[in-house]
Protein backbone atom coordinates (compact mmCIF):
# COMPACT_ATOMS: atom_id res chain seq x y z
CA UNK A 1 0.00 0.00 0.00
CA UNK A 2 0.98 3.68 -0.65
CA UNK A 3 2.62 5.78 2.10
CA UNK A 4 3.14 9.59 1.55
CA UNK A 5 6.14 11.29 3.23
CA UNK A 6 4.72 14.92 3.03
CA UNK A 7 8.06 17.39 2.38
CA UNK A 8 6.63 20.16 3.86
CA UNK A 9 8.61 24.05 3.52
CA UNK A 10 7.21 26.14 6.38
CA UNK A 11 8.34 29.81 8.44
CA UNK A 12 5.65 30.53 10.44
CA UNK A 13 2.49 29.66 12.66
CA UNK A 14 4.00 26.72 14.72
CA UNK A 15 0.94 25.81 16.30
CA UNK A 16 -0.88 25.10 12.28
CA UNK A 17 2.57 23.63 11.33
CA UNK A 18 1.98 20.94 14.39
CA UNK A 19 -1.69 20.48 13.69
CA UNK A 20 -1.24 19.38 10.15
CA UNK A 21 1.68 17.62 11.05
CA UNK A 22 -0.19 15.67 13.34
CA UNK A 23 -3.60 15.18 11.43
CA UNK A 24 -1.39 13.90 7.71
CA UNK A 25 0.94 11.68 10.38
CA UNK A 26 -2.34 9.96 12.23
CA UNK A 27 -2.93 7.98 9.14
CA UNK A 28 0.05 6.24 8.91
CA UNK A 29 2.39 8.58 6.58
CA UNK A 30 5.22 10.53 7.24
CA UNK A 31 6.27 14.28 7.02
CA UNK A 32 10.01 15.61 6.72
CA UNK A 33 9.73 19.61 8.22
CA UNK A 34 12.34 22.19 6.73
CA UNK A 35 11.99 25.33 9.06
CA UNK A 36 13.12 28.35 7.10
CA UNK A 37 16.56 29.41 9.56
CA UNK A 38 15.29 33.20 9.16
CA UNK A 39 12.09 32.48 11.25
CA UNK A 40 12.36 33.10 14.62
CA UNK A 41 13.86 29.92 16.74
CA UNK A 42 11.91 30.00 19.01
CA UNK A 43 8.83 28.76 16.91
CA UNK A 44 11.03 25.92 15.58
CA UNK A 45 11.95 24.67 19.53
CA UNK A 46 8.02 25.19 20.25
CA UNK A 47 7.27 22.76 16.79
CA UNK A 48 10.60 19.98 17.66
CA UNK A 49 9.15 19.95 21.52
CA UNK A 50 5.28 19.39 20.08
CA UNK A 51 6.35 16.55 17.74
CA UNK A 52 9.40 14.88 19.65
CA UNK A 53 7.11 12.04 20.16
CA UNK A 54 5.69 11.54 17.17
CA UNK A 55 7.75 8.51 15.56
CA UNK A 56 6.42 9.85 11.87
CA UNK A 57 8.40 13.13 11.98
CA UNK A 58 11.60 14.00 10.51
CA UNK A 59 13.90 17.73 10.78
CA UNK A 60 15.98 18.54 7.63
CA UNK A 61 19.57 18.16 9.06
CA UNK A 62 20.10 21.62 8.18
CA UNK A 63 18.04 24.78 8.29
CA UNK A 64 18.77 27.17 5.03
CA UNK A 65 17.69 30.80 4.82
CA UNK A 66 15.18 30.52 2.55
CA UNK A 67 14.30 33.28 -0.40
CA UNK A 68 11.61 33.25 -2.80
CA UNK A 69 13.26 32.54 -6.76
CA UNK A 70 16.35 31.43 -5.06
CA UNK A 71 18.18 28.30 -5.20
CA UNK A 72 17.64 28.23 -1.36
CA UNK A 73 14.30 26.72 -1.77
CA UNK A 74 15.71 23.94 -3.41
CA UNK A 75 18.63 23.56 -1.12
CA UNK A 76 15.59 23.38 1.64
CA UNK A 77 13.70 20.85 -0.37
CA UNK A 78 16.33 18.72 -0.89
CA UNK A 79 17.72 18.58 3.06
CA UNK A 80 14.23 17.43 3.45
CA UNK A 81 14.14 15.12 1.07
CA UNK A 82 17.23 13.26 2.52
CA UNK A 83 15.45 13.42 5.91
CA UNK A 84 12.76 11.57 4.93
CA UNK A 85 14.36 9.26 3.13
CA UNK A 86 16.55 8.29 5.99
CA UNK A 87 14.37 8.35 7.81
CA UNK A 88 11.51 6.64 6.32
CA UNK A 89 12.15 3.38 4.15
CA UNK A 90 8.88 2.46 3.96
CA UNK A 91 7.40 5.83 2.55
CA UNK A 92 6.90 5.23 -1.06
CA UNK A 93 5.95 8.65 -2.21
CA UNK A 94 7.47 12.22 -1.87
CA UNK A 95 4.86 14.76 -1.67
CA UNK A 96 5.80 18.52 -1.81
CA UNK A 97 3.79 20.38 0.66
CA UNK A 98 3.29 24.27 2.14
CA UNK A 99 1.93 24.85 5.15
CA UNK A 100 -1.18 26.72 3.88
CA UNK A 101 -2.25 23.18 1.78
CA UNK A 102 -4.81 20.86 3.51
CA UNK A 103 -5.90 17.46 2.06
CA UNK A 104 -9.34 17.57 0.15
CA UNK A 105 -9.92 13.56 -0.39
CA UNK A 106 -8.97 10.92 2.95
CA UNK A 107 -6.13 9.60 3.66
CA UNK A 108 -7.73 5.86 2.12
CA UNK A 109 -8.33 7.71 -0.75
CA UNK A 110 -5.20 9.50 -1.37
CA UNK A 111 -3.39 5.88 -1.16
CA UNK A 112 -5.61 3.70 -3.10
CA UNK A 113 -5.09 6.43 -6.22
CA UNK A 114 -1.66 6.22 -5.96
CA UNK A 115 -1.68 2.44 -5.85
CA UNK A 116 -3.51 2.35 -9.06
CA UNK A 117 -1.39 5.11 -10.70
CA UNK A 118 2.34 4.16 -11.13
CA UNK A 119 4.07 7.50 -12.29
CA UNK A 120 5.45 10.78 -11.16
CA UNK A 121 2.86 13.84 -11.21
CA UNK A 122 4.96 16.98 -11.54
CA UNK A 123 4.41 19.50 -14.30
CA UNK A 124 7.00 19.33 -17.02
CA UNK A 125 6.39 21.63 -20.22
CA UNK A 126 9.39 22.47 -22.06
CA UNK A 127 10.54 25.64 -20.56
CA UNK A 128 11.43 27.62 -24.47
CA UNK A 129 8.25 25.72 -26.51
CA UNK A 130 5.56 26.38 -23.72
CA UNK A 131 4.07 29.61 -22.58
CA UNK A 132 3.90 28.50 -19.25
CA UNK A 133 5.83 32.01 -18.64
CA UNK A 134 3.45 33.94 -18.99
CA UNK A 135 5.04 37.48 -17.68
CA UNK A 136 8.51 38.90 -16.27
CA UNK A 137 12.04 37.15 -17.20
CA UNK A 138 11.78 34.05 -19.38
CA UNK A 139 15.27 33.17 -21.28
CA UNK A 140 17.26 35.32 -18.63
CA UNK A 141 16.03 32.93 -15.71
CA UNK A 142 19.02 30.32 -17.43
CA UNK A 143 21.58 32.16 -19.58
CA UNK A 144 22.84 35.11 -16.99
CA UNK A 145 23.73 34.15 -13.54
CA UNK A 146 21.47 35.52 -11.03
CA UNK A 147 23.20 36.00 -7.12
CA UNK A 148 21.10 38.84 -5.89
CA UNK A 149 17.43 38.61 -4.94
CA UNK A 150 14.58 40.39 -6.92
CA UNK A 151 12.63 41.06 -4.47
CA UNK A 152 15.39 42.19 -1.49
CA UNK A 153 17.45 43.57 -4.06
CA UNK A 154 15.92 44.74 -7.20
CA UNK A 155 18.41 47.62 -8.10
CA UNK A 156 21.12 45.07 -8.06
CA UNK A 157 19.05 42.16 -9.28
CA UNK A 158 19.20 43.93 -12.82
CA UNK A 159 21.97 46.10 -12.36
CA UNK A 160 23.99 42.64 -12.13
CA UNK A 161 21.02 41.07 -15.41
CA UNK A 162 22.21 44.34 -17.25
CA UNK A 163 25.79 43.95 -17.03
CA UNK A 164 25.67 40.51 -18.25
CA UNK A 165 23.62 41.67 -21.72
CA UNK A 166 26.01 44.50 -22.28
CA UNK A 167 28.68 42.25 -22.19
CA UNK A 168 27.47 39.31 -23.92
CA UNK A 169 28.05 36.63 -21.24
CA UNK A 170 25.29 33.82 -21.64
CA UNK A 171 26.24 30.93 -20.68
CA UNK A 172 24.87 27.39 -22.02
CA UNK A 173 22.99 25.17 -20.88
CA UNK A 174 24.22 21.55 -19.62
CA UNK A 175 24.11 20.11 -23.28
CA UNK A 176 22.58 16.65 -22.15
CA UNK A 177 19.21 18.46 -20.45
CA UNK A 178 16.87 19.16 -21.65
CA UNK A 179 15.14 22.21 -19.28
CA UNK A 180 11.50 21.97 -18.52
CA UNK A 181 9.06 24.08 -16.07
CA UNK A 182 6.17 23.80 -13.73
CA UNK A 183 4.88 24.13 -10.65
CA UNK A 184 6.48 23.35 -7.92
CA UNK A 185 3.90 21.48 -5.69
CA UNK A 186 4.91 17.65 -6.87
CA UNK A 187 3.84 13.74 -5.72
CA UNK A 188 7.26 11.70 -6.78
CA UNK A 189 7.99 8.03 -6.51
CA UNK A 190 10.12 6.55 -3.95
CA UNK A 191 12.83 5.44 -6.95
CA UNK A 192 12.84 8.86 -8.78
CA UNK A 193 13.44 10.35 -5.19
CA UNK A 194 16.85 8.00 -5.09
CA UNK A 195 17.19 8.78 -8.62
CA UNK A 196 17.33 12.06 -8.17
CA UNK A 197 19.94 11.98 -5.27
CA UNK A 198 22.10 9.81 -7.15
CA UNK A 199 22.25 11.79 -10.55
CA UNK A 200 23.44 15.22 -8.42
CA UNK A 201 25.90 13.35 -5.87
CA UNK A 202 27.41 12.51 -9.59
CA UNK A 203 26.76 16.06 -11.46
CA UNK A 204 27.99 18.83 -9.87
CA UNK A 205 28.38 20.46 -12.71
CA UNK A 206 24.36 20.40 -12.83
CA UNK A 207 23.60 21.76 -9.73
CA UNK A 208 26.01 25.05 -9.88
CA UNK A 209 23.64 25.36 -12.88
CA UNK A 210 20.62 25.79 -11.27
CA UNK A 211 22.76 27.22 -8.50
CA UNK A 212 22.34 30.70 -10.22
CA UNK A 213 19.21 30.12 -12.09
CA UNK A 214 16.30 32.32 -11.03
CA UNK A 215 13.23 30.64 -9.53
CA UNK A 216 15.19 27.34 -10.25
CA UNK A 217 11.94 25.78 -7.86
CA UNK A 218 10.07 25.44 -11.30
CA UNK A 219 12.85 24.29 -12.96
CA UNK A 220 15.03 22.21 -11.27
CA UNK A 221 12.88 19.04 -10.35
CA UNK A 222 11.43 19.31 -13.42
CA UNK A 223 13.58 18.98 -15.38
CA UNK A 224 15.57 15.90 -13.77
CA UNK A 225 12.49 14.21 -13.39
CA UNK A 226 11.65 14.22 -17.34
CA UNK A 227 15.31 13.38 -17.69
CA UNK A 228 15.98 10.26 -15.43
CA UNK A 229 12.10 8.61 -15.75
CA UNK A 230 10.39 7.27 -18.89
CA UNK A 231 7.84 9.84 -20.23
CA UNK A 232 5.10 7.13 -19.73
CA UNK A 233 5.57 7.19 -16.08
CA UNK A 234 5.38 10.60 -15.38
CA UNK A 235 1.93 12.65 -15.35
CA UNK A 236 2.47 16.20 -16.36
CA UNK A 237 0.35 17.50 -13.88
CA UNK A 238 -0.24 18.46 -9.82
CA UNK A 239 -1.96 16.62 -7.21
CA UNK A 240 -2.37 20.02 -5.26
CA UNK A 241 -5.56 22.26 -6.41
CA UNK A 242 -4.42 25.72 -7.02
CA UNK A 243 -5.75 28.79 -9.07
CA UNK A 244 -4.55 32.38 -9.81
CA UNK A 245 -6.40 35.43 -10.31
CA UNK A 246 -6.14 37.77 -13.39
CA UNK A 247 -3.34 39.44 -11.57
CA UNK A 248 -1.47 36.34 -10.90
CA UNK A 249 -2.06 36.10 -7.55
CA UNK A 250 -2.79 32.76 -5.71
CA UNK A 251 -6.72 32.39 -4.84
CA UNK A 252 -7.52 32.14 -1.07
CA UNK A 253 -9.96 29.26 -0.37
CA UNK A 254 -12.35 29.85 2.49
CA UNK A 255 -15.09 28.24 4.89
CA UNK A 256 -17.69 28.24 1.81
CA UNK A 257 -15.64 26.55 -0.51
CA UNK A 258 -15.51 23.06 1.00
CA UNK A 259 -17.84 21.51 -1.10
CA UNK A 260 -16.06 22.80 -4.48
CA UNK A 261 -12.35 21.84 -3.38
CA UNK A 262 -13.64 18.19 -2.74
CA UNK A 263 -14.84 17.29 -6.46
CA UNK A 264 -11.25 18.69 -7.41
CA UNK A 265 -9.82 16.04 -9.71
CA UNK A 266 -6.43 16.47 -6.83
CA UNK A 267 -5.71 15.30 -3.02
CA UNK A 268 -4.50 18.63 -1.80
CA UNK A 269 -5.30 22.38 -2.22
CA UNK A 270 -3.43 25.55 -1.61
CA UNK A 271 -4.07 28.06 -0.15
CA UNK A 272 -6.39 28.31 2.67
CA UNK A 273 -7.02 31.24 4.44
CA UNK A 274 -5.57 31.16 8.14
CA UNK A 275 -8.98 32.44 8.97
CA UNK A 276 -11.20 29.43 7.96
CA UNK A 277 -11.40 27.54 11.08
CA UNK A 278 -14.41 25.82 9.58
CA UNK A 279 -12.96 24.84 6.50
CA UNK A 280 -9.18 23.58 8.19
CA UNK A 281 -11.87 21.39 10.91
CA UNK A 282 -13.57 20.02 8.38
CA UNK A 283 -10.47 19.52 5.63
CA UNK A 284 -8.56 17.64 8.75
CA UNK A 285 -11.87 15.14 9.12
CA UNK A 286 -12.06 14.31 5.90
CA UNK A 287 -8.67 12.70 5.76
CA UNK A 288 -8.87 10.95 8.42
CA UNK A 289 -12.13 9.81 7.48
CA UNK A 290 -11.41 6.95 5.88
CA UNK A 291 -13.74 7.49 2.62
CA UNK A 292 -13.35 6.35 -0.55
CA UNK A 293 -16.18 7.25 -2.30
CA UNK A 294 -15.78 10.65 -3.99
CA UNK A 295 -17.46 11.86 -7.07
CA UNK A 296 -14.54 14.06 -8.71
CA UNK A 297 -15.97 16.98 -11.40
CA UNK A 298 -13.19 19.09 -11.42
CA UNK A 299 -15.12 22.47 -12.35
CA UNK A 300 -14.09 24.58 -9.85
CA UNK A 301 -11.58 26.65 -12.01
CA UNK A 302 -14.89 27.40 -14.46
CA UNK A 303 -17.33 28.10 -11.54
CA UNK A 304 -14.23 30.54 -9.83
CA UNK A 305 -13.83 32.04 -13.50
CA UNK A 306 -17.94 32.30 -13.92
CA UNK A 307 -18.50 34.23 -10.86
CA UNK A 308 -15.28 36.23 -11.42
CA UNK A 309 -16.67 37.76 -14.86
CA UNK A 310 -20.51 38.66 -12.93
CA UNK A 311 -18.55 40.91 -10.87
CA UNK A 312 -17.53 43.26 -13.85
CA UNK A 313 -20.71 43.57 -15.93
CA UNK A 314 -20.42 47.24 -15.39
CA UNK A 315 -17.34 47.55 -17.82
CA UNK A 316 -18.31 49.53 -20.63
CA UNK A 317 -16.08 48.28 -24.19
CA UNK A 318 -15.65 51.61 -26.30
CA UNK A 319 -15.44 52.41 -29.70
CA UNK A 320 -11.84 51.37 -30.42
CA UNK A 321 -10.15 54.04 -32.27
CA UNK A 322 -9.36 52.16 -35.28
CA UNK A 323 -13.13 51.23 -36.10
CA UNK A 324 -14.50 55.13 -35.73
CA UNK A 325 -14.26 55.23 -40.12
CA UNK A 326 -15.59 51.72 -40.06
CA UNK A 327 -19.40 51.99 -39.78
CA UNK A 328 -22.26 50.21 -41.01
CA UNK A 329 -23.00 52.73 -43.59
CA UNK A 330 -25.82 55.19 -43.54
CA UNK A 331 -28.63 53.61 -45.28
CA UNK A 332 -28.32 49.77 -44.04
CA UNK A 333 -30.58 48.44 -41.20
CA UNK A 334 -28.75 45.39 -38.63
CA UNK A 335 -31.78 43.28 -37.45
CA UNK A 336 -30.07 41.49 -33.96
CA UNK A 337 -32.45 38.76 -32.45
CA UNK A 338 -31.14 38.19 -29.18
CA UNK A 339 -31.92 34.78 -27.37
CA UNK A 340 -30.22 32.63 -25.14
CA UNK A 341 -31.68 29.46 -26.52
CA UNK A 342 -29.62 29.11 -29.56
CA UNK A 343 -31.62 26.56 -31.21
CA UNK A 344 -34.30 29.28 -30.81
CA UNK A 345 -33.04 31.31 -32.50
CA UNK A 346 -31.75 29.52 -35.51
CA UNK A 347 -35.44 28.38 -35.95
CA UNK A 348 -36.67 31.41 -36.20
CA UNK A 349 -34.25 33.49 -38.39
CA UNK A 350 -34.42 30.32 -40.32
CA UNK A 351 -38.03 30.70 -41.12
CA UNK A 352 -37.26 34.63 -41.19
CA UNK A 353 -34.82 33.78 -44.60
CA UNK A 354 -37.59 31.36 -45.67
CA UNK A 355 -40.20 33.79 -45.49
CA UNK A 356 -37.88 37.27 -46.69
CA UNK A 357 -35.75 38.14 -48.81
CA UNK A 358 -33.15 39.18 -45.60
CA UNK A 359 -29.85 37.62 -45.02
CA UNK A 360 -29.67 35.73 -41.27
CA UNK A 361 -26.61 34.59 -39.66
CA UNK A 362 -26.59 33.17 -36.36
CA UNK A 363 -24.03 33.16 -33.25
CA UNK A 364 -21.36 34.51 -35.59
CA UNK A 365 -20.06 36.46 -32.38
CA UNK A 366 -20.59 32.87 -30.39
CA UNK A 367 -19.46 29.91 -32.54
CA UNK A 368 -16.28 29.73 -34.47
CA UNK A 369 -18.35 26.95 -36.79
CA UNK A 370 -20.49 29.62 -37.73
CA UNK A 371 -20.75 29.44 -41.57
CA UNK A 372 -19.61 32.13 -43.28
CA UNK A 373 -18.29 33.17 -46.98
CA UNK A 374 -14.06 33.53 -47.17
CA UNK A 375 -13.71 37.25 -46.15
CA UNK A 376 -9.78 37.40 -46.12
CA UNK A 377 -9.41 35.88 -43.26
CA UNK A 378 -11.07 38.17 -40.48
CA UNK A 379 -13.91 35.47 -40.46
CA UNK A 380 -11.33 32.48 -39.31
CA UNK A 381 -11.48 33.38 -35.49
CA UNK A 382 -13.73 34.73 -32.53
CA UNK A 383 -11.41 36.88 -31.93
CA UNK A 384 -10.94 38.24 -35.30
CA UNK A 385 -14.73 38.59 -35.88
CA UNK A 386 -14.71 40.69 -32.36
CA UNK A 387 -12.38 43.02 -32.65
CA UNK A 388 -13.43 43.83 -36.44
CA UNK A 389 -16.75 43.40 -35.72
CA UNK A 390 -17.65 46.75 -37.84
CA UNK A 391 -15.44 45.53 -40.70
CA UNK A 392 -17.01 42.11 -40.46
CA UNK A 393 -20.74 43.58 -40.53
CA UNK A 394 -19.71 45.54 -43.36
CA UNK A 395 -18.54 42.95 -45.67
CA UNK A 396 -21.23 40.56 -45.19
CA UNK A 397 -23.65 43.47 -46.73
CA UNK A 398 -21.39 43.48 -49.22
CA UNK A 399 -21.08 40.24 -49.92
CA UNK A 400 -24.85 39.65 -49.93
CA UNK A 401 -25.37 42.72 -51.58
CA UNK A 402 -28.18 43.93 -48.95
CA UNK A 403 -28.87 47.04 -47.38
CA UNK A 404 -31.17 44.52 -44.52
CA UNK A 405 -29.44 41.51 -42.85
CA UNK A 406 -30.12 39.64 -39.62
CA UNK A 407 -27.48 38.57 -36.90
CA UNK A 408 -28.28 36.06 -33.38
CA UNK A 409 -26.75 37.45 -30.41
CA UNK A 410 -26.25 35.98 -27.13
CA UNK A 411 -27.97 38.34 -24.24
CA UNK A 412 -24.65 37.82 -22.30
CA UNK A 413 -23.22 39.95 -25.19
CA UNK A 414 -24.57 43.56 -23.82
CA UNK A 415 -21.14 45.13 -24.51
CA UNK A 416 -21.69 44.02 -28.09
CA UNK A 417 -24.95 44.91 -28.64
CA UNK A 418 -24.32 48.27 -27.26
CA UNK A 419 -21.63 48.93 -29.64
CA UNK A 420 -23.81 47.82 -32.91
CA UNK A 421 -26.58 50.12 -31.70
CA UNK A 422 -24.20 53.57 -31.08
CA UNK A 423 -23.43 53.08 -35.41
CA UNK A 424 -24.67 54.95 -38.04
CA UNK A 425 -26.81 51.98 -39.22
CA UNK A 426 -30.09 51.66 -38.21
CA UNK A 427 -30.57 48.65 -36.04
CA UNK A 428 -33.91 47.01 -34.41
CA UNK A 429 -33.56 44.46 -31.54
CA UNK A 430 -35.98 41.81 -30.83
CA UNK A 431 -35.29 40.26 -28.03
CA UNK A 432 -37.06 36.25 -27.26
CA UNK A 433 -37.79 35.41 -24.02
CA UNK A 434 -37.77 31.40 -23.08
CA UNK A 435 -38.80 29.84 -20.40
CA UNK A 436 -35.97 28.07 -18.59
CA UNK A 437 -36.65 24.51 -16.63
CA UNK A 438 -34.50 23.32 -14.49
CA UNK A 439 -32.74 20.79 -17.26
CA UNK A 440 -32.46 23.26 -19.73
CA UNK A 441 -29.88 24.93 -16.95
CA UNK A 442 -28.41 22.00 -16.45
CA UNK A 443 -27.86 21.81 -19.84
CA UNK A 444 -26.75 25.52 -19.71
CA UNK A 445 -24.22 24.85 -17.21
CA UNK A 446 -22.78 21.77 -19.53
CA UNK A 447 -22.65 24.00 -22.36
CA UNK A 448 -20.49 26.52 -21.14
CA UNK A 449 -18.53 24.33 -18.84
CA UNK A 450 -19.59 25.02 -15.56
CA UNK A 451 -20.86 21.36 -14.58
CA UNK A 452 -19.69 17.74 -16.39
CA UNK A 453 -21.30 14.72 -16.30
CA UNK A 454 -19.86 13.86 -12.91
CA UNK A 455 -21.68 17.28 -11.36
CA UNK A 456 -23.12 15.97 -8.24
CA UNK A 457 -26.97 16.61 -7.72
CA UNK A 458 -26.16 18.79 -4.53
CA UNK A 459 -23.94 21.32 -6.37
CA UNK A 460 -26.17 21.47 -9.64
CA UNK A 461 -29.20 22.41 -6.82
CA UNK A 462 -26.61 25.51 -5.25
CA UNK A 463 -25.55 26.64 -8.89
CA UNK A 464 -28.93 26.80 -10.92
CA UNK A 465 -30.40 29.90 -9.04
CA UNK A 466 -27.43 31.73 -9.58
CA UNK A 467 -27.45 30.58 -13.42
CA UNK A 468 -31.29 31.51 -13.53
CA UNK A 469 -30.72 34.98 -11.68
CA UNK A 470 -27.86 35.25 -14.19
CA UNK A 471 -30.11 35.16 -17.33
CA UNK A 472 -32.58 37.35 -15.77
CA UNK A 473 -29.97 40.18 -15.25
CA UNK A 474 -28.99 39.63 -18.72
CA UNK A 475 -32.67 40.55 -20.54
CA UNK A 476 -32.96 43.45 -17.59
CA UNK A 477 -30.12 44.90 -18.47
CA UNK A 478 -30.81 44.71 -22.43
CA UNK A 479 -34.82 46.26 -21.45
CA UNK A 480 -33.17 48.86 -19.15
CA UNK A 481 -31.13 50.80 -21.54
CA UNK A 482 -34.80 51.98 -22.99
CA UNK A 483 -33.74 52.16 -26.23
CA UNK A 484 -35.72 52.79 -29.01
CA UNK A 485 -36.73 49.78 -31.72
CA UNK A 486 -36.52 47.33 -29.24
CA UNK A 487 -39.60 44.52 -29.38
CA UNK A 488 -39.86 41.64 -27.10
CA UNK A 489 -41.44 38.06 -27.76
CA UNK A 490 -42.06 35.94 -25.12
CA UNK A 491 -42.69 32.20 -25.14
CA UNK A 492 -45.95 31.74 -24.55
CA UNK A 493 -47.40 34.95 -26.36
CA UNK A 494 -50.71 34.44 -28.65
CA UNK A 495 -50.00 34.00 -32.27
CA UNK A 496 -51.23 37.43 -32.63
CA UNK A 497 -49.60 39.15 -30.34
CA UNK A 498 -46.43 37.46 -31.68
CA UNK A 499 -47.32 38.20 -35.30
CA UNK A 500 -47.89 41.97 -33.97
CA UNK A 501 -44.12 42.45 -32.66
CA UNK A 502 -42.70 40.36 -35.29
CA UNK A 503 -44.24 42.33 -38.45
CA UNK A 504 -43.32 45.61 -36.28
CA UNK A 505 -39.51 44.07 -35.68
CA UNK A 506 -39.27 42.88 -39.59
CA UNK A 507 -41.84 45.77 -41.15
CA UNK A 508 -43.95 42.82 -42.48
CA UNK A 509 -47.81 42.67 -42.93
CA UNK A 510 -50.15 40.80 -40.52
CA UNK A 511 -50.12 37.76 -42.58
CA UNK A 512 -46.51 37.47 -43.25
CA UNK A 513 -45.97 38.34 -39.76
CA UNK A 514 -48.63 35.46 -38.71
CA UNK A 515 -46.77 33.15 -40.75
CA UNK A 516 -43.71 33.20 -39.21
CA UNK A 517 -44.89 33.90 -35.30
CA UNK A 518 -46.92 30.28 -36.14
CA UNK A 519 -43.34 28.64 -36.99
CA UNK A 520 -43.86 24.60 -35.72
CA UNK A 521 -42.16 23.76 -32.57
CA UNK A 522 -40.16 27.07 -32.28
CA UNK A 523 -39.81 27.22 -28.59
CA UNK A 524 -39.74 23.42 -28.15
CA UNK A 525 -36.56 21.57 -26.59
Amino acid sequence: MARLAFILLCHKDPEAIVEQAQRLTAAGDFMAIHFDARADPRDFRRIREALAENPNVAFARKRVKCGWGEWSLVAATLEAVRAAVAAFPEATHFYMLSGDCMPVKSADYAHAFLDAHDRDYIESFDFFASDWIKTGLRDERLIYRHVFNERRNKALFYAALDVQKRLGLERAIPADLQVMIGSQWWCLRRGTIEAILDFIARRPDVVRFFRTTWIPDETFFQTLVRHLIPETEIESRTLTFLMFSDYGMPVVFHDDHYDLLLSQDALFARKISPEAAGLTRRLGALYASGGREVVVSDEGRRLYAFLTQRGRIGRRVAPRFWETEGMLGHGRELLIVVCKKWHVARRLIARIEAATDIPCIDYLFNERSCPLPDLGGIETTLEKRHRHRRALLRMLFEYHEVDRMAICLDPADFDLLEDLRGDAARTRVLEVACRFSDDDLVGHARRIGLAGPRTRPETLARLLPTIRNEIALEHERIRDTGAAQHVQLREGDPPEAAAARLAEFLGLGPDEALEIATTENLFAD
